[in-house]
């Protein structure tokens, strides 16, 4: 049966029409001496539509941490010695293998080296009074919550799945004799925390 002579195939068959996207046959086109006929490009990037075709892996450029980047929370020290708090992201992610054999993904790999990295168990009721961050440190919650508190009045509290980096080295105190910034938990349970601390410079 003819499907277009059917009164169901005239009326379903425009809309379905619309409803695919075609792409173009060069997203499946081999890299000469790269691949066999048929596969991706398994060491480059093809570009058809909204996707990115690498390594044999479709993924939508529209990936909130490609698109938007990942967000934190960044204390850091303005030109007048106020410690301050502003939301940056984490952008110009690649998409890669991590090592060797690994499927790849997107990948943000920061220009500072890290020196080491610290957890700490912040219990039930801690408070940190006014003190700066020893080293310009990434700040990852792993549970609980804590609060950070910076000299311009700004208070952001935070649990799993935020990260925040702490740049507020080199503030001048304050006319309460207040620096850099006040932490402390939230709610009753400890906080407790990985900090990677990096050598001296911008978190990108």
């Amino acid at each position: 049966m003819d499907l277009k002579s059917t009164a169901f195939g005239r009326a379903w068959l425009p809309s379905l029409k619309r409803s695919i996207t075609y792409y173009p046959r060069q997203i499946l086109s081999p890299a000469p001496g790269k691949s066999k006929p048929g596969q991706p490009d398994p060491g480059g990037t093809t570009r058809a539509g909204p996707y990115t075709a690498r390594r044999g892996i479709v993924m939508k450029d529209e990936d909130p941490a490609v698109k938007t980047g990942v967000p934190y929370w960044h204390v850091w020290t303005d030109e007048d010695g106020v410690s301050r708090q502003a939301r940056r992201r984490l952008t110009d992610f690649a998409f890669a293998s991590v090592s060797e054999g690994a499927a790849p993904s997107w990948i943000k790999k920061l220009s500072t080296p890290a020196a080491r990295v610290v957890v700490l168990i912040l219990p039930a009721g801690w408070v940190g009074e006014w003190h700066e961050n020893p080293e310009p440190q990434w700040i990852v919650p792993l549970s609980g919550r804590w609060f950070v508190e910076t000299m311009d009045g700004a208070r952001v509290e935070m649990g799993p799945g935020d990260l925040s980096f702490g740049g507020d080295q080199n503030t001048r105190p304050d006319a309460h004799g207040r620096r850099g910034h006040r932490s402390g938990t939230v709610g009753s349970e400890p906080a407790v925390l990985m900090l990677v601390q990096m050598e001296r410079g911008r978190p990108e």
